[in-house]
């Protein structure tokens, strides 16, 4: 019988594994810096809680099944409904706002494709209970500084979705319109919006006109002013509009620059009520999105408190595809090598003694000649071997090789933690 991994998932071996861990600690180190706190969701939820956000239809996209006791449970696509069901388990009673962040595997039943898989990573954010410009500058200032920090060549597109609601509200459109208008337009596709919203609005050729314009404004601050003179007579759009400079005049306090105006950005999905903005690597080309985010009020949608999120998530898998410049190496840097049988005991004992000053270290587990346990350092690319002689050992001294010049230098055996940490820095 043959065994392989089931479709749409991935193993990840050393060095691979290596490169995720850094990235890991990078987003890990942005986002504390701006005191935001870990959270850990279950990896299986109750299926309710997914069906009750977008009903049943998505089920088909779902790994979901019976227990034991035959309760409805799935495995998570996507971690921002677990994070509004702990805040409602554990967090309702703490002190706002409340600043989050999360990072953890995800399941989807979708066909497989090149950027696409059914078992995904996110890492993201939530500033629970904050519903101010303020608030969305510093979020999307922090999405900003973790892809810099990535060394990744990424444009942020920012929207405010009071402005299209305002024209549809104006327009008095339906709420399932208004759905399937936005469904469109975040296709992103100009010629499926255009034959879309022929056919839902066939007697309202002013909006059609109105959105597509919208849909085509791409660029700096201009376009708010360009929007406003355009758009003057329709007052819904009058607060959106001011709270969306406001926010650009902020965006430049939190030092962001790369980003764009762009109101064809509306994430599809209806419970975000203000900003939203994406992040686009343009070198992935269709899979370019590589971050979605803005402000919403999903946990309303459970449990009927009108409380406002605003974050984001990274969709990991792809920040890793994005990411170029980044040299796979191993933290190993030391190995410890026993010239003979006589001193292997007393490597064992100098290999624990650096692991215990964090030092990664390796030593010889399988009784190998000298030749070979150099080898062995070789192919580990570590950059120091320690050398452990008998004769070495009676004047308690060691014997430090450097694999990358071959030099050897005597170091007194007391001493060899820190002359180990001082060579490495």
């Amino acid at each position: 019988m043959e065994f392989i991994r089931p479709r749409g998932t991935r193993d990840f071996l050393f060095d691979e594994m290596n490169n995720r861990k850094k990235v890991e600690d990078i987003l890990r180190e942005v986002f504390e810096n701006y005191a935001y706190k870990e959270v850990k969701t279950p990896t299986f939820e109750n299926l309710s809680l997914f069906t009750s956000k977008s009903g049943d239809e998505i089920v088909k996209q779902l790994y979901n099944f019976k227990d034991k006791s035959g309760r409805e449970l799935t495995l998570r696509p996507e971690i921002s409904a677990p994070i509004s069901r702990l805040y409602l388990n554990s967090m309702q009673k703490s002190p706002k706002p409340i600043k989050l962040y999360y990072f953890g595997n995800c399941f989807r039943y979708e066909r497989p494709q090149k950027g696409r898989f059914r078992e995904f990573w996110q890492f993201g954010c939530e500033l629970i209970g904050a519903r101010s410009p303020q608030a969305e500058a510093e979020v999307i200032a922090m999405a900003h500084d973790s892809i810099s920090k990535l060394s990744i060549n990424a444009e942020i597109h920012i929207n405010h979705l009071g402005i299209i609601r305002g024209i549809l509200n104006h327009f008095k459109i339906q709420e399932d319109l208004q759905k399937q208008i936005m469904i469109l337009i975040d296709k992103g596709e100009k010629k499926t919006l255009k034959n879309g919203i022929k056919e839902l609005l066939k007697d309202n050729e002013t909006l059609q006109e109105i959105i597509l314009m919208l849909f085509d404004s791409t660029g700096d601050q201009n376009i708010l002013k360009d929007v406003e003179e355009y758009l003057q007579d329709y007052d819904e759009i009058k607060e959106p509009l001011t709270e969306f400079k406001h926010l650009t005049e902020l965006l430049t306090i939190f030092g962001v620059e790369n980003y764009k105006i762009n109101l064809s950005v509306v994430r599809g999905l209806d419970y975000y009520t203000g900003i939203v903005f994406e992040v686009y690597v343009k070198e992935l080309e269709s899979q370019k999105q590589v971050c979605g985010g803005g402000t919403y009020n999903l946990i309303k949608q459970f449990s009927g408190e009108d409380i406002q999120s605003t974050g984001f998530a990274f969709g990991f898998d792809r920040l890793m595809v994005a990411i170029k410049d980044l040299k796979s190496s191993s933290n190993l840097q030391v190995l410890v090598a026993p010239i003979s049988d006589n001193t292997r005991l007393k490597s064992y004992e100098i290999a624990q003694k650096l692991r215990r000053a964090n030092i990664p270290t390796e030593t010889d587990l399988f009784n190998r000649k000298l030749k070979k346990i150099l080898s062995f350092a070789n192919n580990l690319n570590v950059s120091k071997v320690i050398l452990v002689g008998e004769k070495d050992l009676k004047e308690r001294k060691l014997t430090i090789k450097n694999m990358n010049s071959g030099n050897q230098e005597i170091v007194p055996i007391d001493n060899i933690v820190e002359y180990i940490k001082q060579s490495l820095d």
